[in-house]
């Protein structure tokens, strides 16, 4: 059995990944979630709770949004702090502008898990065609669903449905790509 640890920036992101989870882990791994209340909350407590971390055979996820920062900045913070950690194996990965990138590259599951038509003939609007280019996707799914899509409840209907193998979002193919090799090295270890 293998733990796989998430860090997480907000409880949005770990409704969305215990979706995910049910499509993507096989039933040996065992997820762990474990949200923050923001950016700053994360970055504060990441090493002592990394660090105080017991469980045997566990791999870690570290995941936030990038927001307005410079993505290879914060990346480079987050791994630095897991080194501090003494988990410099740890896999950081994040979501270029915010999480609403991922629903953006795959709108199926965005009309599969908030029950609307209609959004997928969106997909190929320039200013959808890279979700990771949305300048504030979190607001333009709002107003694409009719603020239907709220952040919790959204993101938990969502998740389900992402398909981990065809999402236009590179930032959701580089996270489902580290959870996989953290995956592997977890049943490497074992």
């Amino acid at each position: 059995m293998i733990n796989l640890v998430c860090f997480l920036e907000e409880p949005s992101a770990r409704e969305m990944l215990s979706g995910l989870f049910s499509r993507l882990l096989p039933a040996n791994v065992t997820p762990f979630m474990i949200p923050f209340e923001g950016k700053q909350d994360l970055e504060r407590q990441l090493v002592r709770k990394m660090r105080g971390w017991q469980k045997p055979k566990s791999v870690f996820l570290v995941m936030r949004d990038q927001d307005s920062s410079n993505c290879e900045k914060v990346k480079a913070k987050l791994t630095g702090l897991c080194a501090e950690a003494g988990k410099p194996d740890a896999v950081v990965r994040i979501a270029c502008r915010e999480l609403e990138s991922f629903y953006f590259g795959d709108l199926a599951a965005v009309e599969a898990g908030l029950k609307l038509h209609g959004l997928m003939a969106q997909k190929n609007k320039a200013k959808y065609r890279i979700p990771d280019d949305i300048g504030n996707p979190a607001e333009e799914l709002m107003k694409l669903t009719n603020n239907v899509y709220q952040k919790i409840s959204g993101s938990r209907a969502i998740g389900p449905h992402l398909n981990p193998d065809a999402n236009a979002s590179h930032s959701f193919k580089v996270l489902v790509a580290g959870v996989r090799r953290l995956v592997a090295a977890g049943q490497a270890g074992a």
